[in-house]
């Protein structure tokens, strides 16, 4: 069995390589998770292997300065980008903590576009934010979507692009764990 954490949304497999279990659904033989959590992937000896997603039950984990958090932009002021930190440390949180992006790590970027982005705790902000800055390498843009609509890969250190469109959009992304 192998875990790895998936976003509600997330492409997880292909229904030629696996079977849709619990917390994942399929659309056009593409199997996505429905959950934020943990994807399994069991071993099926007759059939193919199931891929399903799960939360985590064990008590969630609080942010604090220094930890590495990954979260979901969910809206742009001028000044800031408002985050849902949904992983504290690797670990999924059952709480909603919310975290703010100031504007100089900020990229440009459009309020209906997916973004999941990599940061570090760097202050414990007001009662309700903390503040998240993408400033070292390690962190920023993990998951965008482009205009079109189709999930974008990364190109350099600055930009991401749309695999169908080639299109380009400048984007601080995190930079790949070895």
């Amino acid at each position: 069995m192998q875990a790895d954490i998936c976003f509600p949304g997330a492409e997880i497999a292909h229904e030629l390589e696996a079977q849709s279990g619990p917390g994942t659904y399929v659309r056009n033989q593409i199997v996505y998770s429905s959950l934020l959590g943990q994807k399994q992937i069991t071993s099926n000896p007759i059939h193919k292997p199931i891929v399903s997603v799960t939360r985590n039950r064990e008590t969630s984990i609080v942010p604090d300065v220094g930890f590495t958090v990954i979260g979901r932009v969910v809206r742009l002021k001028p000044q800031e980008a408002v985050v849902d930190i949904v992983v504290v440390n690797g670990r999924t949180t059952a709480e909603g903590f919310q975290g703010i992006i100031r504007k100089q790590d900020i990229r440009a970027a459009e309020k209906d576009k997916v973004q999941v982005h990599n940061a570090e705790v760097i202050s414990l902000g007001d009662a309700k934010s903390y503040f998240l800055s993408t400033a070292k390498n390690e962190f920023g843009v993990l998951l965008a979507t482009s205009i079109a609509g189709y999930m974008m890969v990364p190109v350099s250190w600055d930009s991401m692009m749309c695999p169908v469109t080639k299109a380009k959009e400048f984007r601080k992304c995190a930079k790949p764990s070895q």
